[in-house]
């Protein structure tokens, strides 16, 4: 059995546990309609809530804290238009090809392994793992993507102006527009990589990345690696990676990496890389490589066992998870990083039904998708 043959329905089983189910949908919605009731006195959340903390120190600064049922912890930013937007390219970005999300949760949930998906603790926050799979994506061959440039050409954080809704219309118009116009080329070749092969190509790509990063930055709006110092707009240069952020330049995104965490990342990677296509492994022996331990053993039918996922007398049947959604502009509120650790009984792995705890501001799935615009948006840090 080849190394694809065996990784692909790991990664399919991996994917059924880490993508959220209608009543993951449901209780998040709520959630959010709660906060929406409470917004005006932050004093009101000490009735249902948990382990409040505020950073002020954030780029963005945010408030931190958990509710009591169901379990789900949440990053509040004010007024964050430029978060938003950010999540809304990446879910515009998801239309071209569906594997992207799938490559986005995968990778996150390997960085989650790893210890890697940590900004405060100096590695990477989730933006920065998004753009490094937009980026594996620009720099296949065939390529999957595009460079974000042909998608919207200009510096999308300079055209954040004016009226919101106006600015929000004319930048969602045109890459509309280019989205389209690119699906509709019969010209371009199709890339018909499985998920597998993209995900060990991802490792291979990135496999010396310590090394390159000190020459060398990660450029989506163009797709292609850039000499640090043949562009002004990183100099001097005061990171150990930079992955500019494509739609707010010359931003780094990885800025949070330590050079310590960025080694231990690529030893991660070849060693991954070097498991999946050795000889005689079997699919329970690559778990722990791919996954975090409540995971594997949740995939794997053993009993979960672990503090994070026990909620008073219940135990999660999913692990926890992380998603971003956003409150409506009425509120004025971004809401970051709702991490669910799914519970409810019986019903979540095979998605029946939404249970009755979920009863209070349940929500359709597509009433709900209205809502909040990008349902799957991968998890940004400002820390």
């Amino acid at each position: 059995m080849n190394a694809y043959s065996l990784l692909e329905p790991a990664l399919k089983d991996i994917l059924d546990c880490v993508k959220p189910l209608r009543d993951d949908w449901v209780a998040r919605f709520r959630i959010i309609g709660e906060l929406q009731d409470i917004v005006n006195s932050v004093e009101s959340l000490r009735e249902g809530w948990r382990r409040l903390k505020f950073i002020p120190n954030a780029r963005i600064p945010i408030l931190k804290f958990e509710s009591n049922w169901p379990s789900i912890s949440c990053d509040v930013s004010i007024d964050n238009f430029q978060g938003l937007m950010k999540s809304k390219f990446l879910f515009w970005i998801n239309d071209i090809d569906r594997r992207f999300r799938d490559m986005v949760l995968l990778v996150k949930e390997w960085a989650k392994a790893h210890n890697m998906n940590n900004p405060k603790a100096g590695s990477f926050n989730s933006y920065s793992l998004s753009l490094l799979v937009v980026f594996h994506f620009q720099t296949c061959v065939p390529p999957i993507l595009p460079p974000l440039k042909d998608i919207y050409p200009r510096n999308a954080a300079d055209d954040l102006k004016g009226i919101r809704a106006d600015a929000e219309r004319y930048i969602g118009e045109l890459c509309a527009a280019n989205i389209s116009k690119l699906k509709s080329d019969k010209s371009r070749a199709i890339n018909h990589s499985s998920l597998s092969e993209l995900f060990i190509s991802f490792l291979a790509k990135f496999s010396d990345i310590s090394v390159k990063a000190s020459e060398l930055g990660i450029c989506p709006f163009t797709g292609q690696w850039e000499e640090i110092r043949g562009n002004m707009r990183w100099l001097p240069r005061t990171y150990a990676l930079f992955i500019e952020d494509p739609f707010e330049q010359p931003e780094n995104t990885a800025r949070a990496v330590s050079a310590g965490n960025l080694i231990r990342m690529n030893e991660a990677i070849q060693t991954t890389y070097s498991m999946l296509v050795s000889a005689n492994r079997n699919p329970s022996s690559l778990l722990p490589a791919l996954v975090r331990p409540q995971v594997s053993r949740y995939i794997s039918g053993s009993p979960i066992n672990h503090p994070s996922l026990t909620v008073g007398n219940h135990i999660a049947t999913h692990p926890q998870m992380s998603k971003s959604v956003y409150l409506p502009p009425q509120s004025q509120h971004h809401i970051h990083n709702v991490r669910q650790q799914r519970h409810s009984g019986n019903s979540t792995k095979q998605g029946h039904g939404s249970g009755s705890n979920n009863s209070t501001r349940k929500q359709p799935a597509q009433q709900a998708q209205s809502q909040v615009q990008a349902i799957w948006r991968p998890k940004f840090s400002n820390v």
